[in-house]
């Protein structure tokens, strides 16, 4: 049986940001080693601390192929409205591919407890890994469906309200089609 949803869940994404003290902030060099080894040391006290205080922690690690990463890195470079998303960070990143792969395992295999266990998704398919996850967060709470009952859509009446010349209004030019 899963656990009772509190009256108030609190979502807290940034999170993952401190796990970064054990991946990108020692592959990249931004914390010392000390820094690191008192994460690797306090994190999984930390995780059992907040668990004793009736905080639900849920982990997930988001995990693509080498050749699916490769092929999201390309698409952003070569699709301008991808661009964005890439950054010097990601750029300089590619040179340290392995060392975040060992990272991330060194990580595990100190947080990845039983009281606090890593999800892996499978996020080859964003859309699936979304849903995935999705679907596993809401199994692990008791919650009341709260799906409305099915709608039925009324019919159009007709009207003699008869509208302006669509040529008379100002439309933006249509550059993608």
């Amino acid at each position: 049986m899963s656990p009772t949803c509190p009256r108030r869940v609190r979502w807290c994404s940034s999170i993952a940001s401190w796990y970064n003290r054990a991946g990108v902030e020692r592959v990249m060099g931004f914390c010392t080693e000390a820094q690191y080894l008192e994460f690797m040391q306090s994190c999984p006290e930390f995780e059992r601390m907040l668990q004793r205080s009736g905080i639900r922690l849920i982990k997930y690690w988001f995990s693509v192929s080498d050749e699916e990463q490769e092929r999201r890195f390309q698409d952003r470079m070569k699709n301008p409205t991808k661009r964005w998303k890439l950054s010097p960070m990601d750029l300089e990143s590619r040179k340290h591919w392995a060392d975040y792969s060992r990272a991330k395992d060194e990580m595990f295999a100190v947080t990845d407890t039983k009281q606090s266990p890593w999800f892996v998704v499978n996020a080859e398919n964003k859309k699936c890994a979304r849903l995935n996850v999705i679907r596993h967060l809401l199994s692990q709470f008791t919650y009341r469906d709260l799906t409305p009952a099915p709608l039925e859509l009324p019919k159009l009446e007709k009207s003699k309200y008869v509208r302006p010349p669509i040529q008379e209004q100002n439309f933006i030019p249509q550059v993608y089609q």
